[in-house]
């Protein structure tokens, strides 16, 4: 199974709307099939190493790390063909939580006399997939909110330099982690102050769906996001934009949504079902520290990844989220399930709201 794991991953930010899904199929002690579902549409992780197990699958046994699907989607259903091989025995590291599957892959199996025993690893084959999970219940994005500060919190000095605060290891990783999403996120002010690209470049992968939240549409026409090669550029700004420029960033190849606001600024909410809508399943908020005190405040942010340089700039520098209105700490945020790792001499804090 952790094999099928290492597998699976080779599939994320890739495979989405759907799960990334890894499978190996074992005979007298020895691998003869390795599969992992690649894309969307293309054949899922099941048929892949049935395929390379070819005729020596018959009476083997296959480990998979999500609930085979028995449904007919984009591609056949992976039942019929795990019973069809003659595939004695599946193990499977966790029931899939899509409702068109609710189990019936896995009475299907045992219904054709398949032995199946679940639960493998399961922790973490449903941690893989934590952007699918909640996804398929919500039909809105898992939210990872990102941030890189000094040990006293500043994202940049009080002129706006901030390049570069972490190490290259924990920027590789950051590039890592964008290639993994189908979408990257931030607030005009880091565009203005940074002017980034947004694009996935010190590690091999796709280039996330580029979003700026930009409530008063400031943004420069010569931006680097306009002219990056990559993922498609969205601007999300209010009605009250002015439409000419919303017309100027159209013709630079941007699509501009006009969303409803609250407080202010940009409807984060009903911004982020719209990205349901799109079949975003994940979303990685890069900053500011505007926005994610905005996301913060709406309680909408699944994941909290921050990542810690050892410098110091003190009260003159920029915080890291801004202004939440908390005046007691038993009403501070507390984080669950949380994990630290070393990138150099920078550490990076994860965990859960």
């Amino acid at each position: 199974m952790k094999m099928a794991l290492k597998l699976a991953r080779k599939g994320l930010g890739r495979t989405s709307p759907n799960p990334a899904v890894g499978a190996i199929v074992i005979k007298e002690d020895r691998v003869i099939g390795r599969g992992y579902h690649k894309k969307a549409g293309l054949p899922h992780a099941e048929i892949e190493a049935l395929k390379e197990a070819g005729g020596d699958a018959d009476s083997a046994e296959m480990y998979v790390t999500l609930e085979p699907c028995r449904h007919t989607g984009r591609t056949p259903p992976c039942t019929d063909a795990i019973i069809k091989a003659g595939i004695k025995r599946v193990f499977i590291g966790t029931k899939d939580p899509n409702p068109l599957m609710a189990g019936k892959g896995i009475r299907s199996l045992r219904k054709a006399g398949v032995d199946v025993k679940t639960g493998l690893l399961e922790d973490d084959c449903i941690k893989i997939n934590e952007a699918y999970n909640k996804y398929i219940r919500s039909k809105l994005p898992f939210i990872t909110l990102k941030l890189a500060a000094t040990l006293d919190g500043k994202i940049a000095t009080l002129g706006g330099e901030s390049r570069w605060i972490t190490s290259e290891p924990a920027r590789r990783h950051v590039h890592r982690m964008r290639s993994r999403a189908d979408a990257i996120m931030v607030g005009i002010g880091t565009v203005l102050r940074d002017n980034p690209e947004l694009t996935t470049r010190h590690v091999t992968g796709k280039d996330p769906i580029r979003f700026v939240v930009d409530s008063d549409l400031k943004i420069p026409l010569d931006a680097k996001v306009f002219t990056a090669k990559g993922g498609r550029l969205i601007v999300a700004t209010t009605r009250k934009a002015d439409s000419k420029k919303m017309r100027m960033a159209e013709e630079r190849g941007a699509m501009v949504l006009k969303i409803p606001s609250a407080g202010g600024g940009v409807n984060l909410k009903r911004l982020i079902a719209i990205m349901g809508e799109m079949e975003i399943t994940s979303l990685l908020i890069e900053g500011g520290s505007r926005l994610a005190a905005s996301f913060i405040k709406e309680k909408i942010v699944d994941k909290f990844c921050f990542f810690y340089a050892p410098r110091i700039i003190g009260e003159e520098g920029m915080p890291m989220v801004g202004e939440l209105g908390i005046r007691s700490l038993k009403d501070s945020l507390e984080l669950r399930d949380v994990s630290v790792r070393g990138f150099d001499r920078d550490i990076m804090v994860e965990g859960y709201r």
